[in-house]
């Protein structure tokens, strides 16, 4: 929503280029909303083309000298605002919640903490990149190959998990040498802004990151389609990731998606039932099921199919959604009345697809004053509807999950692929020949056996088919935000 700057008397989150932090030259804005409250605290520049030419310029005057700046020196400011994050852990944590309607004892648990480690995680990385060599010796040569940053690169992150996201992003293309041009959720901006105040105190040069707010159909596709962009990591929807890339490939960018889900939970008979059962609650709706690793098709085989329906749905009902600031809240709000609406309307798409409403379909007024017009939305189980209905093919990105039954591995194999996403997939089960015979026969990028969420960060993280192209995370990344070249020597 626009308005205009006179009529606002809120918090100004301001664009952060070249060290300095401003408005848009067009003086217009966008109106932040606290999903908890549905109540407007703050607003954004709408960030223009001007703005991603005064950021594209600070980069390039600045790339020079972070390319210099010795593994060490790089590596040292990293560190510096991996400290920075920890010592502003509750604040960040606040705002947070504050900003995206997640419960606040998770943002302390698992936002900030995350934020931390990536940034300490590619501060150590980048000083372990080494270069191969191939000795030629017939031909009494040598080959090496050199990595150097491409320059400037572009990182777009979601609103899910605002601080945790755009950090996995911007600190790898950091590390590499590069200047990042960083584009958060106009959603869910403040953690953002927040941490480009600590990169200023650790002493980021100026003009090495450059965040900017707006809209992404604006200063988004300004930065994709600037030719002074080498790269393009994109963390968001599978439409979207469309879009990128079809204004990106003809220009010959590299380009890094990792987009939508439609997860599966596969139980088997012999699974650990007490953990299991707690499990799929947790990776059913945790941040109100508002993570794309989330499991949002539950296959669960026959023989436990009934006893683990009733011990899932207790435990379901038992969930309190409410206020994101109460510590027994398991659930927050939904991030926008935008996507709550969106939301909704697949909990109704549902009902006239023919499933049974098992628990939830419905919205929940938070019982205190302050979240009164607040957008949350009971966890919401149903079953009996087919695998090729909508409900079970599309990604809806909340809290509503489906449940089926199965007999057969070969047929659970089956339902789980029978969609166009490929993202992530859990496996519960004591046989750990069938773990390997699923997980092998899987369409998904990671796949969780036992556990769910559990992550290193050396390994490689990306899906399969529509979930997106390329990988995140270990060295693979730092490869992403680098280009190689190599070099022949014939020394006789």
């Amino acid at each position: 929503m626009e308005v205009e700057p006179a009529v606002c008397r809120m918090e100004n989150i301001l664009n952060f280029i070249n060290g300095q932090f401003t408005p848009s030259e067009n003086n217009q804005w966008i109106e932040v909303e606290e999903p908890a409250t549905g109540q407007v605290y703050a607003r954004i520049p709408r960030s223009s083309t001007k703005e991603v030419e005064k950021a594209v310029l600070a980069a390039n005057h600045a790339a020079g000298s972070w390319q210099k700046m010795s593994l060490a020196d790089r590596s040292a400011i990293l560190h510096k605002i991996a400290d920075l994050i920890d010592e502003n852990h509750d604040r960040l944590a606040h705002a947070e919640s504050k900003d995206n309607g997640k419960p606040l004892w998770l943002a302390k648990k698992v936002d900030i903490p995350r934020a931390s480690a990536n940034m300490r995680f590619f501060a150590n990385a980048i000083t372990q990149v080494s270069s191969d060599s191939h000795k030629m010796e017939e031909e009494d040569a040598i080959n090496f190959t050199l990595k150097k940053p491409l320059g400037v690169v572009a990182c777009i992150s979601p609103w899910n998990l605002p601080l945790y996201l755009f950090t996995w992003k911007v600190a790898p293309a950091l590390a590499a040498g590069n200047c990042v041009l960083a584009k958060p959720s106009e959603v869910t901006p403040y953690t953002a802004y927040l941490f480009s105040q600590l990169c200023k105190e650790a002493g980021l040069p100026d003009g090495v990151l450059n965040v900017l707010h707006g809209y992404g159909g604006e200063v988004g596709h300004s930065l994709v389609n600037h030719k002074e962009v080498k790269a393009i990591s994109f963390t968001g929807g599978t439409e979207t990731g469309k879009k990128i890339a079809a204004t990106a490939a003809p220009q010959f960018k590299k380009l890094s998606l990792e987009l939508g889900g439609k997860n599966p939970a596969i139980v088997f008979d012999d699974c650990n039932f007490e953990k299991t059962v707690s499990e799929i609650v947790r990776l059913s709706f945790s941040n109100q099921g508002e993570i794309c690793l989330c499991g949002s098709r539950i296959y669960v085989q026959q023989a436990i199919y009934e006893q683990f329906k009733d011990a899932f749905i207790e435990r379901v009902k038992a969930l309190k959604v409410g206020d994101p600031l109460e510590a027994d809240s398991n659930m927050g709000a939904i991030v926008s009345e935008q996507h709550y609406k969106k939301v909704l309307s697949y909990v109704q798409l549902a009902k006239e697809e023919g499933g049974r409403l098992l628990v939830g379909g419905r919205t929940i007024k938070a019982p205190n004053d302050r979240c009164k017009d607040g957008y949350f939305i009971a966890p919401t189980v149903f079953e009996g509807l087919t695998t090729d209905c909508r409900t079970n093919q599309e990604e809806i990105f909340g809290p509503v999950v489906t449940l089926q039954s199965f007999e057969t591995m070969e047929e659970v194999v089956e339902l789980a692929n029978g969609v166009n996403y490929g993202l992530s997939a859990t496996i519960w089960t004591d046989s750990l020949q069938r773990a390997h015979a699923v997980s092998d026969a899987l369409e998904s990028g990671v796949i969780w056996i036992n556990c769910w969420l559990l992550r290193d960060l050396r390994t490689p993280f990306g899906g399969l088919k529509q979930s997106g192209v390329g990988k995140e995370g270990g060295m693979e990344v730092l490869d992403f935000f680098l280009q190689q070249k190599n070099v022949c020597i014939q020394y006789n």
